[in-house]
């Protein structure tokens, strides 16, 4: 007789849904931005987030952007945003982890909800900074952010 092992699937954990989100929140990327790396696929978006702070993740971003002396103040406020939703979704994570061991199926999951909503939040908070920004760019830089949001896949959550 032969025996077939069965195993069940969780759902990712909240401290990957935090990599994903600073992933997205940051956009990152290590290479240039409109270069022929950009033709490759770019590292895995969890990979970079794991490894990039946030500061490097924002100066990587300035720099792709071309960001101006005078979109400066504009892109202050999307920095700010970025390092906001950073410093709450470490808060998430070190609360996960410091219960990890005594969490329930169902404190799992409700820390896996209470990432998502973070996730949420940061985007509904970061759109209207980076809109701002996006408005005072331009064309040039505009369709490079277009190249930048496409091809860095920052909002890659049908990857697996």
């Amino acid at each position: 007789m032969k025996f077939t092992t069965v195993t069940a699937q969780r759902a990712p954990s909240p401290a990957l849904v935090a990599a994903f989100v600073l992933a997205i929140t940051a956009f990152a990327s290590p290479a240039g931005a409109a270069t022929t790396a950009q033709n490759r696929a770019p590292a895995h978006v969890m990979t970079v987030a794991a490894h990039e702070s946030v500061d490097t993740r924002i100066n990587s971003l300035h720099s792709r952007l071309q960001i101006t002396a005078d979109q400066e103040a504009l892109w202050q406020k999307v920095a700010q945003v970025m390092r906001d939703n950073e410093t709450t979704m470490d808060a998430l994570k070190d609360a996960r982890r410091s219960h990890a061991n005594s969490m329930s199926a169902m404190d799992d999951l409700k820390a896996y909800g209470l990432a998502a909503d973070a996730h949420a939040d940061g985007i509904r908070k970061l759109t209207p900074a980076f809109q701002t920004l996006y408005d005072s760019m331009s064309d040039v830089q505009k369709k490079n952010a277009d190249l930048i949001f496409r091809t860095d896949h920052h909002h890659a959550a049908k990857k697996s």
